[in-house]
Formats: C-alpha cells, sequence, structure tokens
C-alpha cells in the first residue's frame, strides 16, 4: 500500500513566521503515528496542510495520492479528520449533526455510530451542538471522523477536553478501528501517556522540522535510563561518554539516560568500575531527548 500522507520539502509561512521548514516525510501505512512536537512546532499547520484547508507556501504534500491542496470526493470519502477547535454546525442537534454529515457518505456505518457515541457516553442526540461541553463536542467530532470508515484518520488534540475514562474508552476504540478497517492514524497529543498505548510509529516535528521519524520500539531499544552505582571510587564529577545525553551525578549515584551501542553498557561499567542497572523510557521521558538531539546536530 502507498503512504497515505507524504511530504517534500514542505513550507508553510505565516508572514514572517515560518510554520514548518522544508518538511520532508513519508507517513507509513496501516500504523498509527503519534505526530509530537512543543506548542508551535507544526503540528497542527501540518493536518491542516494534510486535509487541503490550507496551501503550501513551497514543496508539497500528498494525501491519499493525491496533492492535498486537489482532494476531491474520492480521497476525501476515505479521509477523516478531527479538528482541535471542534468544527461543528451549532445550531444543529446532535443527532441533526451526524444525520447531516452521513448523507455525504455511501459508506456511513450507523451500528459504528450508535456503539461509538453509546461507549462514550454522549449526551441526548437532541441537544444543540452549541450547547454541549467541550468534552462532548470532541465526542462528537470523534463520530463525524470514523463512522465512514476512513483509510487514512487525523486527529489533532482529541482527548484534551476528556475526562480519563472517556479517554480510555477512545483509545480502546482506536485500537477496534485498526483491528476492522486497517487504516493509517495520525494523533497530535500532549497527553502523551495515553498516546503511548496505542501508537506504534512516532514523528517528532521541532521549530517546523523533522526531528524524527520511527517506529516506537526502535526508539524505545535505542535509548535507555541507567542508574549508576560506584564500586569502590566515587564517581566522575561528569561523565563524558557522547551517548550520554542528561546525567544527574552524586559522589556514588548517578541517573543517566543514555542512547549507547551494543557494547557500551559493558565497556562504561568496566572503565568506571560501576554498576549499572538499565530501564527503558516511556515516551513522555524519550520526547524531550529526540528534540534535543536535533537541535545538538543543527
Amino acid at each position: 500500500m502507498n503512504a497515505p500522507l507524504v511530504t517534500d520539502q514542505l513550507t508553510k509561512c505565516f508572514g514572517s513566521h515560518t510554520a514548518l521548514n522544508k518538511l520532508t516525510l513519508e507517513i507509513p501505512a496501516g500504523r498509527v503515528v503519534g505526530l509530537l512536537g512543543r506548542n508551535g512546532s507544526g503540528k497542527t499547520t501540518l493536518l491542516n496542510l494534510a486535509c487541503g484547508l490550507t496551501l503550501p507556501t513551497s514543496g508539497t504534500c500528498t494525501t491519499l495520492g493525491k496533492l492535498a491542496g486537489e482532494l476531491d470526493t474520492p480521497e476525501l470519502s476515505r479521509l477523516g479528520v478531527v479538528f482541535q477547535d471542534g468544527r461543528l454546525l451549532e445550531w444543529m442537534t446532535v443527532e441533526q449533526q451526524l444525520a447531516f454529515s452521513a448523507s455525504f457518505y455511501p459508506t456511513w456505518d450507523k451500528a459504528r455510530e450508535r456503539h461509538l457515541l453509546r461507549e462514550l457516553d454522549l449526551a441526548s442526540g437532541f441537544s444543540k451542538i452549541a450547547q454541549l461541553s467541550p468534552g462532548d463536542r470532541q465526542k462528537v467530532g470523534v463520530a463525524l471522523a470514523v463512522c465512514h470508515h476512513p483509510s487514512l484518520l487525523l486527529l489533532d488534540e482529541p482527548m484534551s477536553a476528556l475526562d480519563p475514562i472517556a479517554r480510555a474508552r477512545l483509545l480502546e476504540f482506536l485500537l477496534d478501528l485498526i483491528r476492522e478497517d486497517g487504516c493509517t492514524i495520525v494523533i497530535s497529543s500532549h497527553i502523551l501517556a495515553d498516546v503511548e498505548k496505542v501508537i506504534d510509529w512516532v514523528v517528532c516535528l521541532d521549530d517546523g522540522g523533522l526531528a524524527v521519524s520511527a517506529p516506537l520500539d526502535e526508539l524505545q531499544e535505542s535509548y535507555a535510563e541507567w542508574i549508576v552505582s560506584a564500586q569502590a571510587d566515587s564517581l566522575p564529577a561528569k561523565f563524558v561518554e557522547p551517548f550520554v545525553l542528561t546525567q544527574e551525578v552524586s559522589a556514588r549515584q548517578a541517573r543517566l539516560r543514555v542512547r549507547p551501542e551494543a557494547t557500551a553498557m559493558e565497556q562504561f561499567r568496566t572503565r568506571h568500575r560501576v554498576e549499572i542497572t538499565s530501564r527503558p523510557l516511556n515516551l513522555e521521558e524519550l520526547f524531550p531527548l529526540l528534540v534535543k538531539e536535533r537541535r545538538a546536530i543543527r
């Protein structure tokens, strides 16, 4: 299957501000991708470009095999999007909004709609959109994005207004979505502990550029935290090995975040006469290291 989202030297400027800067990226098909980055890194701009809401300043963005600015019915019928700001028709009821959107999609799944609204405890279908809480608006947005069985689903902070129970149910539903439809999902979120439960690929943006695009398990195998304990002499005030990314050192013990080569641990243990306890890093711990490494080589 061709990559559902590809960018080539993609640049987007808003006046003097460059939101994306020559971004070249390929989102692999069938993956659940965590789109990470600090505020202002270009995540929302990328998603808006991918669904054709804004056009590039230069470079290209190709979505489902077509330039995003030229998306038409065949591509849009295979695309699902949840916007962070909840772009809904305020004067409609929930039921009317869903029926209106369903009328555009021959593949609309009414059973999936009922299941999702039940699982997410959405308020009565007769409630006006304008009267909904931010969390319920997000639930409606998710239903609108997935009930036509999209091939590519773009989610911009889909869980920011949801309570923990609703977040857990949404994450479970996204896993079901992969099993049922085999679609590609791109999730932009700051709630990294939740995102880590479902994603298998990481795309990290920094200042409009690409910090990393790689499988999550590959990244977790490449980085670690070492608790280093002195056996005899006190520890050095600072470790100078290039694979040590961050360090907190006292006389007898140190906490290091590392990206070591295969033989580095044994060599480090022998050189410094220390004991090492290693553990993998979670996504929240990995994220600042990915950004820091990119900035170090710029």
